[in-house]
């Protein structure tokens, strides 16, 4: 089992040892979708949810959540994050009226000899369980329906981009 960095020689999961891996520049971003009704997500715009903004909670939710990954996820490392940005993007579903989508996308930097991507899926995770936290109240039947690497880079094992834009200006 010696091949599989993630196992001891007994077979028992072990957290793998990155000590001679060169630390460089790693950026991961991740995207997460929440369904919601239309109406929901005009509440969310317009303030009107009871338990506050819901967009501001949720940024701070995600940006704790990248910060506690490996409290979460067993074989993470801890190491220092240098930048984490949630940026959100509200929209009609394409050809539907009877939902909309709040599409959130987490970028997350560090200078480490290991990656972040997941912390970025942790983050834009946590953020979408941050929405539905909010609105319950208001709409029950929200789903979270996609959590996804968008893209990577950085590290040994180079780049990675999903085959899909990367949205601009959120709110």
């Amino acid at each position: 089992m010696a091949e599989w960095s993630h196992f001891n020689e007994q077979g028992r999961a072990k957290m793998s040892d990155v000590s001679g891996k060169e630390q460089t520049k790693r950026t991961a971003v991740a995207r997460a979708v929440v369904r919601m009704k239309p109406e929901t997500l005009s509440a969310i715009q317009e303030g009107r949810v009871k338990k506050g903004d819901v967009l501001a909670v949720a940024q701070v939710a995600g940006v704790m959540a990248a910060k506690r990954t490996p409290d979460l996820i067993p074989m993470c490392h801890t190491i220092p994050l240098t930048h984490v940005d949630l940026r959100f993007f509200p929209r009609e579903s394409e050809g539907r009226r009877d939902f909309a989508e709040l599409e959130i996308e987490s970028e997350v930097s560090t200078v480490a000899s290991t990656g972040v991507e997941m912390e970025a899926l942790t983050a834009v995770s946590v953020a979408a369980l941050t929405v539905y936290d909010m609105c319950k109240a208001i709409d029950r039947a929200m789903e979270v329906t996609s959590v996804y690497l968008l893209e990577k880079s950085g590290g040994k094992s180079g780049d990675y981009r999903r085959d899909e834009p990367r949205r601009r200006n959120g709110v």
